[in-house]
């Protein structure tokens, strides 16, 4: 039933929960203490609705904002908290009482206040914004921008605003229950003058001093960058906060190329959640702004989503444009109709190729570009099981979906009996569990499946430990957590370094990346990974949730996975190790491989599991596996050839590509010499010369420019 309440609510647990009931019930609980009249209740009262209220907030719940959407936000919750306030004093006669004149004016004159705070807070924070944000690239020897406004004074400012009528309310309280004024017009000048503090605190940072120059001066100093700069190949990115991932993912590759990178954003969320880069990066939200930009010098450009607002760079003529996406699947994603615009499509291995084929969405074959995926780099091939150790196996399924499909995970119907087999296996194996972080957020089947699962690999760790042909080393596995101590201390040091920028305009300034920490850091959180796994045994079952150890780590320690249809799949299948899939939605082995090209060299599962001795069979004895040369072939056909590298090909590509839009370039320019003689030929083919030209708002195409 709480469960059910909290997917309702649309909390993150039972505590906000909790804290939302006691929010909503505070308030007829003042009311009723104020009717009665009591002093005492009140008190109570109005301590639990701040508090609950101030808890909220803390947690951004989502409950909170949607109350403000039925005009009960937070302005309106405090000024009902201080009429019920002026009805008790009324009920405990005191409405002739100067204590009674002086709360009215002072609750009148605190909402005087709020205007011209919520004025300058958000005069500041528009003045404070510039037309772009960025990272890496020096714009602070080209144009001054001040230090933000302390974090203290717009932080959560409404919030802090509002609880100053904390004193005048303590105060008024105490005044009604010992019969003295003295305390609540104490309390009542406090409120008045941190109120009048707080605004003229405000007032410095409005000044031109304080504030970034003008938009057309930072965009001309952004351009003075760029002519400096000259970037060769962009990767373009728009998509909300939650699709950072897909551009996260390009970061390495991006730091590899041999050609001059630059990152191009569209949403300052998306900066926001931008993992450290020593590549430049460009946050533009404004369409005009965006074309507006001197890329002359770019050849390539990279797409990793089909958005609407790819359409404005899509428009340069001057520059190739290709779709790279941000996963290889069979998913209808990997082959949309979107995906003729470009230029070329960059595609793993084969597979990707003959997808569109399949798909007959318009997308030519000679325009498909096998690259390989460079960040699969990271993934160890197999070289079998080390004499002595247990093998172990990777459970990873993935997520339940919105739609309810069966067939989208295994951990419902499947789970358990897979996890079940593998820990009672004999010989023994390790269990890793490492579940879709997603996984319960829409299902509470799966939810309560995951519980299920999770208990059963901790028990079964818990009798392993018990057991005494199982030894651990415990002098290296010491050693190993001393050693993850120190390691996690300095990253926790590396990681405060830098400190929290005050406001966007503060971290563009200051944002170029220390290249030496960048590079420790990296250093660090390799050696972390060995440490981690040298801090227990190597035959303990583990539940691995979180960011660390990333999957790939855990592909690296294992032996073998299972796992359900996804991206995971595809990318364990570089590893080279035995794999299963589930067929949870019951197709039928021949179909489910006919549907889905990366289990073709799987052991297919039934959702009892029965098949997982054929999977353990190739782990134990790699000599008798049937799929081993089934698994050198699909790899090929997905993930394209060993050799050159994957980060060799890319470049590769990205070079002839850049050629290709030279020679466009070079032929534009002599057609554009041919037609002197005719100025309205000549006219019409300026504009697809390299070089900045000015767009308007209106000349949009359109597309939103925003």
């Amino acid at each position: 039933m709480i469960s059910t309440a909290i997917r309702v609510a649309r909390v993150g647990s039972a505590a906000e929960l909790a804290a939302a009931a006691l929010m909503i019930l505070g308030f007829p609980a003042l009311m009723l203490a104020a009717l009665v009249p009591s002093v005492p209740a009140f008190a109570a009262a109005a301590a639990v609705t701040y508090l609950a209220d101030h808890y909220l907030h803390r947690k951004g719940s989502y409950l909170i904002n949607r109350l403000s959407k039925v005009r009960a936000g937070l302005s309106i919750r405090f000024l009902i908290r201080q009429f019920l306030l002026i009805l008790l004093l009324a009920r405990l006669s005191h409405a002739n009482d100067l204590i009674f004149y002086g709360t009215v004016a002072c609750f009148i004159a605190f909402y005087g206040l709020q205007a011209p705070h919520g004025a300058l807070v958000t005069l500041i924070r528009n003045r404070r914004r510039m037309p772009v944000a960025t990272r890496n690239i020096d714009l602070q020897s080209r144009i001054r921008i001040p230090d933000a406004p302390p974090r203290r004074l717009l932080h959560r400012s409404a919030e802090k605003m509002l609880h100053l009528d904390l004193f005048a309310v303590v105060g008024i309280l105490v005044s009604a229950q010992v019969g003295s004024s003295v305390a609540g017009f104490v309390g009542i000048g406090l409120t008045a003058a941190l109120g009048v503090l707080y605004v003229l605190g405000l007032v410095p940072y409005v000044r031109s001093g304080k504030i970034p120059p003008r938009a057309d001066v930072v965009l001309a100093a952004l351009d003075d960058w760029l002519a400096g700069y000259k970037p060769e190949t962009v990767l373009y990115f728009s998509g909300s906060k939650d699709s950072a991932y897909q551009v996260n993912m390009w970061l390495e590759t991006m730091e590899q190329l041999n050609t001059r990178p630059l990152i191009i954003l569209r949403e300052r969320a998306i900066l926001n959640n931008l993992a450290p880069t020593t590549v430049p990066v460009i946050c533009v939200p404004g369409g005009v702004h965006l074309m507006n930009l001197d890329l002359s010098a770019v050849r390539v450009a990279l797409y990793a989503a089909n958005v609407g607002k790819n359409i404005h760079l899509l428009r340069v003529p001057t520059m190739k444009h290709v779709f790279i996406g941000h996963g290889d699947s069979d998913k209808l994603a990997s082959v949309n109709p979107y995906s003729k615009v470009y230029d070329e499509v960059w595609t793993a291995g084969r597979a990707g190729r003959d997808r569109y084929a399949i798909a007959d969405v318009g997308v030519r074959d000679d325009d498909i570009v096998e690259v390989g995926r460079p960040q699969l780099a990271p993934i160890q091939s197999w070289q079998g099981v080390p004499d002595g150790r247990v093998p172990t196996v990777l459970y990873a399924p993935t997520w339940e979906g919105w739609d309810g499909n069966p067939g989208n995970t295994s951990i419902v119907l499947a789970g358990e009996n897979i996890v079940k087999k593998l820990v009672k296996a004999d010989p023994p194996v390790r269990v890793l569990y490492k579940p879709h972080p997603f996984t319960g957020t829409v299902s509470k089947e799966a939810g309560a499946a995951h519980k299920r699962i999770t208990a059963l690999v901790e028990k079964a760790a818990a009798e392993r430990a018990a057991e005494t042909r199982f030894t651990p080393d415990s002098a290296a596995q010491d050693r190993a957590k001393a050693e993850l101590a120190r390691i996690e201390a300095r990253l926790a040091q590396l990681s405060g370094t830098g400190g929290d920028k005050g406001d966007e305009a503060e971290a563009t300034r200051d944002g170029i990346v220390d290249v030496a920490r960048h590079e420790e850091v990296a250093r660090l959180r390799a050696e972390w990974n060995t440490a981690y796994w040298g801090s227990f045994p190597s035959y303990e079952h583990r539940v691995i949730t979180g960011a660390e150890p990333r999957l790939y780590d855990c592909f690296n320690v294992s032996d073998a996975m299972v796992s359900d249809i996804s991206s995971v799949v595809s990318d364990f299948i570089a590893s080279g190790k035995p794999y299963a899939v589930t067929d949870s939605g019951e197709m039928g082995h021949e179909e489910f491989k006919r549907q889905n090209t990366a289990v073709r060299a799987a052991v297919i599962l039934s959702n009892d599991a029965a098949e997982l001795g054929g999977l353990l069979d190739a782990v134990r004895d790699p000599s008798g596996d049937p799929l081993r040369d089934d698994r050198k072939e699909l790899k090929r056909y997905l993930l394209g050839p060993d050799e050159p590298t994957s980060i060799d090909q890319f470049n590769g590509a990205v070079a002839g590509l850049a050629l290709k839009a030279e020679a466009r370039n070079v032929g534009q320019e002599a057609r554009l010499g041919a037609a002197n003689a005719d100025p309205a030929e000549a006219a019409e083919l300026t504009n697809a010369l390299p070089g900045q030209r000015t767009a308007t708002a209106g000349e949009t195409d359109g597309v939103n420019a925003g």
